[in-house]
Formats: structure tokens, sequence, C-alpha cells
């Protein structure tokens, strides 16, 4: 295993930390971003006022996002119709069908996009195999539904090799 492989581009403390301007210096045009404990905690499918002016201020700067997830497109549909967000369902991460479902159906160019995720095994892999920058962000809620358990558990043992081989991940307010 190539601990390289896990390794983010970018660690925030959450997705609503990524404003428009830091966005567009990365030439960023599209955010790609995992739906449970990333944009909304997984056993809380309301959102907050937060998460809802971040999509409002992305929307009005033109930076699109577009939900890929694991999950089926009844749990993924259900969360994100209210905020009329694009997403795609089943993305079968930390492999890129669904990345490159989105990139294709969306219109995005590799270079101008970013895989947000609370998860190096899914959601940070995916984006290095797909070619993409990635940002790691803080969970949402410190528990995890049961079908996540097993992927922490794995993420435990990479991230005390990425913090031995390059110290720890250090999250920031912004990009």
């Amino acid at each position: 295993m190539r601990i390289e492989n896990y390794l983010p581009d970018f660690a925030v403390e959450a997705v609503y930390d990524l404003t428009v301007e830091s966005l567009r210096k990365h030439g960023i045009e599209a955010v790609f971003v995992d739906l449970d404990n990333t944009l909304i905690a997984w056993n809380n499918p309301d959102g907050t006022p937060e998460m809802k002016q971040w999509l409002h201020d992305l929307r009005d700067a033109g930076i699109r996002v577009v939900v890929v997830s694991n999950n089926t497109q009844k749990r993924v549909q259900r969360a994100v119709e209210k905020f009329q967000i694009d997403y795609v369902y089943w993305a079968f991460k930390p492999f890129t069908l669904g990345i490159n479902r989105a990139l294709k159906q969306f219109g995005v160019d590799k270079s101008q996009v970013v895989m947000v995720g609370d998860q190096l095994m899914t959601d940070i892999r995916a984006a290095h195999r797909a070619g993409i920058r990635s940002i790691l962000v803080k969970p949402l809620v410190s528990h995890d539904s049961l079908k996540t358990m097993p992927n922490r558990l794995r993420e435990r043992r990479v991230l005390k090799k990425i913090r031995e081989k390059y110290g720890p991940i250090n999250y920031t307010k912004g990009i």
C-alpha cells in the first residue's frame, strides 16, 4: 500500500470553510462532495443553516456542487432534493466510477474539480485514482453509521502511517 494514495491535497475543518474566493484561487469550478458526515450529518438529513448558506454562496458564484455518494439513489435523492443539488449515487468509492460519471455527466474538466470527503479510505483514495485534487474534512459527527465503521478502523492504521512519514494532518479553516 502506497501511503501517498491516501494523502489529501488539503485538509480543512469543514466543507463550509471552502470559500468562493479560495476555490477560485485554485481554479476550482466544481466541488464534488461526499454526503454523509461531510455535507450533512449522516443522522440529520435536514442540513444546517451554515450548509444552506455555503450552497447558496457557491451557486451564486457559478461553482457547481455535485454530491458523489456511495449511498442508494433513494437515500441521496431524499437528502439533497430540497437543496437542488446534482448528485451521483452508487459511486463505488474508492473506485473512480462515480467521479468519472460526474465528470462526464456535468462536463467538468479534471483540473477544475476537487473531491471533498471525510474518509481517506473512500473519498481521498477515489480522488487520487481519478486524478483530481482532494480535500479531507473532519466528520460532522463523531459517531458513524454501522456500515462506515470498518473503514474507520482501516483509516486509523493509515493515519498512523501518514503521521509517521509526514507528521499529523493539520486541518485549517480554508485552502
